[in-house]
């Protein structure tokens, strides 16, 4: 799965709540697309941030194979992601979309708390 940071909010929909984080009909379909190859109905993507990258952190995206009792699990159009506790407070505002473009297609963090991202797209700071 590919993944792209941004740190501008989509421009046609109101701010997300800053405790919650917004997933896309389209992020939807593909998450359930790709949960469907698994053939595991309950599997979630675990969505944060950890340290690294060029810019000081880098967006976690894999499946969960547990949810955690801190964890914060968002669920819309279907499908669930979790959030662990600590990347919440850089991911909460956020919508994760899906896109499809000339220039391929991924993941998009519509993520509010960026203050910038490398040239790559795989690194972003806060």
């Amino acid at each position: 799965m590919s993944t792209t940071a941004t740190a501008q909010p989509s421009e046609k929909s109101p701010p997300v709540n800053p405790r919650e984080i917004e997933i896309t009909e389209s992020a939807a379909q593909e998450i359930a697309k790709q949960r469907d190859k698994r053939g595991n109905p309950e599997a979630m993507i675990r969505v944060g941030v950890r340290g690294g990258g060029c810019t000081g952190f880098t967006y976690v995206f894999e499946w969960a194979e547990q949810v955690r009792p801190t964890d914060k699990v968002f669920s819309a159009h279907g499908v669930s992601i979790v959030v662990d506790p600590k990347s919440l407070v850089y991911l909460g505002g956020m919508t994760l979309d899906f896109v499809r473009g000339m220039m391929g297609h991924g993941f998009k963090f519509n993520n509010p708390n960026a203050k910038g991202s490398c040239g790559c797209g795989e690194s972003v700071n806060f």
